[in-house]
């Protein structure tokens, strides 16, 4: 599957998001980005332990993924953390049975990506979530 099948696939078939690293600051990129895929129609679930408050975006906020994962049904990881935090969100959302993975733009982690890929889920890396959907018009 190319890169851009991956996005096709994942944008088409998975409508509610964990946010690992959601900031509840309004000028925060992961903010901005998770407000438009609210406004595009998807659900987001904020994953914050330091957060420092209940909601974000009006949904409740998680301190991990696997907690998220025991109360919400999720089809899709959104990261918002540092290259380097990545190989332990992919792992626990391995370790939930979450069928995707999504590094935003300017994260990548090639390990990470490959155990992820081999376990089968979808992954992509180094990009938009919010631009590839605007992109894709969905």
């Amino acid at each position: 599957m190319t890169r851009s099948d991956t996005i096709h696939a994942i944008l088409t078939t998975c409508r509610t998001i964990a946010v690992v690293g959601l900031s509840p600051k309004p000028w925060r990129e992961s903010f901005g980005v998770s407000r438009a895929m609210q406004a595009a129609g998807y659900r987001i679930i904020p994953v914050n332990p330091a957060a420092g408050t209940d909601t974000i975006l009006g949904e409740k906020v998680y301190g991990s993924l696997t907690e998220a994962a025991r109360h919400e049904t999720i089809d899709l990881v959104n990261i918002f953390r540092n290259s380097a935090d990545v190989p332990p969100v992919v792992d626990e959302a391995m370790a939930c049975g979450l069928p995707a993975i999504w590094m935003q733009q300017g994260i990548a982690h090639a390990d990470a990506a490959r155990k992820a890929e081999a376990a089968g889920l979808r992954v992509v890396q180094d990009a938009c979530i919010a631009v590839e959907q605007r992109r894709l018009g969905r």
